[in-house]
């Protein structure tokens, strides 16, 4: 079973799917795109949310490409959830009905 859990990147608020047990995982992994979305952004370089948000998977997906398998997947205290793409696609979904992409 799943709910929706309420949560902000960059300022703007989300509504995303959570499976029941899974609200500070999804915590974490938000803290983290939110992070990295806003430091791309206060580098100054780039406005656009949808660049930021590319930058910021590809930036994430390269931490996780360099982590050790065993912090990908498998234990509750790693950092990046071990289901990347579903993380990746929940995004892509909720900024696809973000009215400031451009």
């Amino acid at each position: 079973m799943s709910h929706q859990v309420e949560v902000t990147i960059m300022g703007k608020s989300y509504l995303l799917a959570c499976p029941d047990g899974g609200e500070a995982q999804l915590t974490r992994a938000v803290a983290q795109v939110d992070q990295e979305m806003c430091a791309i952004r206060d580098a100054g370089r780039i406005r656009a949310r949808e660049r930021i948000a590319v930058l910021a998977a590809l930036n994430l997906a390269y931490q996780l490409a360099q982590s050790p398998p065993s912090a990908r997947m498998g234990s509750s205290d790693a950092a990046v959830p071990a289901d990347f793409d579903e993380l990746l696609q929940r995004l892509d979904k909720a900024l696809a009905t973000d009215g400031q992409l451009l």
